[in-house]
């Protein structure tokens, strides 16, 4: 990737010498949101434990699911975004000032939705929704310069962007009903990201995987399920919004759960096995059928060992598929061989059981609720420790070739 128009030009010190941290839009947001997603998992643990919640008398769990989303989340999706816009739309990238304004922006509005129970509601308006606007105003520009069909982006961070409203709005109400109503709306955005731009990705990745081992598959993209399981997702966000406990929306939960299956099955992921950073993008997006199947077992029988559908999409599909993706994407972007070593291969497995874990355990482990939910909290930090340690290097030192960013 080229250069973004204020990175520094390259010095003539070694390479190794140089601190670059904001040399490029993956490197500051990517690294925010690992370190954030080891250290608002280890605080939430603690907030649970001693029965504290950062919004008085509303419930701490809305502090977590907010701070996953709108912390955890939306620093991953910048990253993202502020590194494939260039790539999509032929521009300089992003780096220099704009990204440290952007950070600390984002950083601002983490501690203000931490000290949300003891300031003025003005306040935390104008700090926590300043971040997503400044996102959108970054990027459009770029996106609305030239004709391409990643433009409904800035459409999506603007949605985020209204639920996010609405979150404040609610927590400074006492309104807990609407603040969930708010983060559910959030992930289900979320989730339609991840069909629309994992729909790209995992085949892409997966093909090209293959045939430099030499294998000749038939990875399958067909429009037909492309345009059936985005229009289905669409149909879920507004049914989730209008009845999210009517049985047609456990209905449509159920038949989109199908189509991704669908979907996947021409994507060869069973050939993907020798290689970590190629399974793990088919892993994290299996959550996806397996959350909307136990969402509309859930609704439809309340059937307890279903229950826990949403951490399925949030950890398994949302949380699981942002790892892989930024160890990929931090690798080619620095210049590396696209491989992960064995810690990082780990770090997959261990978020995996997360999920598995904060899905299933409370159904079918011998332990508490409350021991369920450590474990599962414990097995989520080891593999953001992990990648935080491993990545942290890559992230704000230079790249492996040289050149910048």
């Amino acid at each position: 990737m080229g250069a973004g128009s204020l990175s520094p030009a390259p010095d003539s010190a070694p390479p190794a010498a140089r601190f670059v941290p904001f040399a490029y839009g993956f490197r500051p947001f990517f690294l925010a949101a690992g370190w954030y997603a080891l250290i608002a998992i280890a605080v939430w643990a603690s907030l649970y434990n001693l029965g504290i919640s950062p919004f008085g008398s509303l419930p701490s769990y809305l502090w977590h699911g907010h701070e996953m989303l709108f912390g955890f989340v939306t620093a991953a999706i910048a990253g993202f975004m502020l590194t494939a816009v260039p790539s999509w739309t032929g521009g300089r990238g992003f780096a220099g000032w704009p990204l440290v304004v952007l950070t600390m922006v984002w950083l601002a509005g983490r501690l203000a939705i931490g000290a949300a129970g003891w300031i003025p509601l003005p306040v935390l308006a104008i700090v926590e929704l300043a971040f997503l606007p400044a996102l959108a105003v970054t990027l459009a520009p770029s996106l609305l310069r030239t004709p391409n069909r990643n433009r409904p982006l800035l459409l999506v961070l603007l949605v985020l962007w209204a639920t996010d409203v609405t979150f404040v709005y609610a927590i400074k109400n006492g309104d807990a009903v609407l603040a969930g109503t708010a983060l559910r709306t959030a992930l289900n955005i979320v989730l339609l990201l991840i069909t629309v731009i994992g729909g790209r990705i995992v085949p892409s990745f997966t093909s090209s995987a293959l045939r430099k081992r030499g294998i000749d598959a038939d990875v399958r993209v067909r429009s037909g399920v492309e345009r059936l399981v985005i229009g289905g997702m669409i149909a879920l966000v507004a049914a989730d919004l209008i009845a999210p406990r009517h049985w047609v929306t456990a209905s449509i939960a159920a038949a989109v759960a199908a189509v991704h299956a669908w979907r996947m099955l021409g994507w060869q992921g069973s050939r993907t096995t020798g290689e970590p950073i190629v399974w793990v993008l088919h892993v994290a997006y299996v959550w996806l059928p397996i959350g909307l199947a136990l969402k509309a077992v859930h609704l439809l029988t309340a059937a307890g060992w279903a229950a826990h559908w949403m951490h399925a999409l949030s950890v398994g599909a949302a949380a699981t598929m942002i790892l892989a993706v930024t160890t990929r994407a931090a690798l080619g972007h620095t210049g590396r061989p696209l491989t992960v070593g064995r810690s990082i291969a780990v770090s997959y497995v261990l978020l995996v059981a997360a999920t598995t874990v904060r899905v299933f355990g409370p159904a079918l482990l011998p332990f508490s609720y409350h021991w369920t939910v450590g474990v599962a909290s414990l097995l989520w930090i080891a593999a953001f420790l992990i990648f935080a340690v491993k990545y942290t290097p890559i992230l704000i030192g230079p790249r492996s070739d040289g050149k910048p960013g």
